[in-house]
């Protein structure tokens, strides 16, 4: 008789754990900027960096193991985040301003996300929300296009550049428009966005509000605090074997990718983007609404492996940022929304950036009647399965990082990736090939077949476009 009470009332206490959604929830979303998946302690056990805070949130939320960008660079990621939107729709496929050519040229890019957007922050703003951004925009040209411009009612530090490249760069003096006053000489740029971030938490807590920290971190310049570099640096020398590898990249060139993590730079920067995190979860906890508040965590694209330096590796991923393989759009993911999200979960349901609009206003009650690619990841949140059958990319551009101009499909395990310097195509089964080392399009051409008519469809129906002519002898090849 105790025995079915127990399990009655533990059925009834996960009822309501799953049913005490709370009501105008305080929003947080922490966006890195080039975190690759296997950077964070928590998709990585044996990750070189070490990323408590992170892998606390993981702890006290629910991590995703195939949460993606929309896009393998940042610009376009952005732009999805923002509107719940496949980049693709707006031309705006590539970083704002990258024009690389190759064996042809790129596809016509849109360098802007048009006022005309319906933005997470407009949104949150029609039912009462505070909106506050800081840190990487990248969205615009101008300060016509910058965060004041789409919703928000403070920014502190979002303007055209996709990186900290004015002044003393990762440290104060910033010497950035949109971040005053500037710091004491010295400060580190992500802790000083992660306090203005907090003492906006604590002048907030009295109403819901949308908090936006988009870091700079771990973008080029690498540039690390002393204190962190020599720390690693000494971690770093008991680490042995081979750093690097080789890779097929665009016109068939081959491109050195990192094979183990041991940068000691690159590491002292993930580790004091983690104490920024740590800063921010600290005011939740602090002003007294955690508990009422909703935390996403994510990337814009996979970790630099292939270029600039090339600080991390992606393995067993293919590829890093710039690449439409999987270490360059495969993303950290991990969302805490109390009363919903179990502490500790883990879903393998695929989700992307284009639904934390759809996302958040479904928890919010923000209704909107416009299209929007993504889709509520609520049934997931509560340990259920989405209704999604496929996700997709398209990257008609040359990336600095050496990866080749192509789209992709996923439909369950299966991931399909086209080639559009020369149509070919190649097909993988994740779950058992994670680092698509195995083609199987030979082996399966129905598969193939299916999965690159729905691809052709979606180009149609989002109207992508693709490389263009490089000369009157050059054409590429189109779908």
């Amino acid at each position: 008789m105790k025995i079915k009470f127990y399990l009655l009332l533990l059925t009834y206490l996960g009822y309501f754990y799953h049913s005490s959604a709370i009501e105008s929830p305080n929003i947080v979303v922490l966006l890195v900027d080039d975190l690759g998946y296997m950077d964070i302690g928590a998709n990585n056990p044996n990750c070189f960096y070490d990323t408590p805070n992170i892998d606390k949130l993981a702890k006290s939320g629910m991590r995703f193991t195939n949460g993606y960008a929309a896009n393998p660079v940042c610009s376009p990621t952005r732009y999805s985040l923002m509107t719940g939107k496949y980049p693709t729709r707006a031309k705006a496929t590539n970083f704002f301003s990258g024009k690389r050519s190759g064996q042809f040229n790129p596809a016509p890019l849109h360098d802007r996300m048009e006022l005309s957007e319906i933005t997470l922050a407009e949104l949150l703003k029609k039912v009462g929300y505070g909106t506050f951004f800081a840190g990487k925009w990248h969205l615009g040209p101008s300060i016509e296009w910058w965060p004041k411009a789409q919703g928000f009612d403070v920014n502190m530090g979002g303007w055209a550049k996709g990186g900290p490249y004015t002044g003393r760069k990762y440290f104060s003096p910033f010497q950035n428009p949109e971040l005053h006053p500037d710091s004491e000489p010295g400060e580190h740029l992500p802790n000083r966005l992660a306090e203005e971030t907090a003492n906006y938490i604590y002048r907030n807590k009295g109403k819901p509000f949308l908090a936006y920290l988009s870091f700079y971190s771990v973008h080029t310049p690498l540039m690390g605090r002393i204190d962190l570099v020599e720390k690693y640096r000494a971690e770093s020398a008991m680490i042995h074997g081979e750093e690097f590898a080789h890779l097929n990249g665009h016109l068939g060139k081959t491109k050195k990718v990192r094979i183990l993590q041991k940068h000691p730079v690159y590491a002292a920067m993930v580790e004091a983007m983690d104490e920024a995190v740590g800063k921010v979860l600290d005011a939740l906890d602090e002003a007294g609404v955690t508990e009422n508040t909703m935390v996403f965590l994510t990337s814009d694209n996979g970790g630099l492996s292939t270029s600039e330096g090339s600080p991390t590796s992606n393995l067993p991923l293919r590829g890093g940022k710039g690449w439409v393989q999987e270490g360059g759009i495969r993303e950290p993911w991990i969302i805490r929304y109390p009363g919903v999200t179990q502490p500790g979960s883990v879903s393998s349901e695929m989700i992307c950036s284009i639904d934390l609009l759809p996302t958040i206003a479904s928890c919010v009650g923000s209704k909107f009647k416009h299209q929007v690619d993504g889709v509520d990841l609520t049934p997931a949140l509560k340990g259920k399965k989405l209704n999604r059958d496929a996700l997709y990319w398209h990257y008609p551009h040359y990336s600095n990082q050496g990866g080749i101009p192509g789209g992709a499909i996923r439909m369950g395990d299966y991931k399909l990736f086209e080639n559009y310097e020369n149509g070919k195509v190649s097909l993988f089964h994740l779950k058992e090939d994670i680092g698509e080392s195995k083609d199987l399009s030979l082996r399966e051409p129905q598969r193939v077949k299916v999965m690159r008519k729905k691809l052709h469809t979606w180009y149609k129906e989002v109207d992508a476009k693709f490389l263009q002519p490089k000369g009157e002898s050059t054409n590429p090849w189109r779908p």
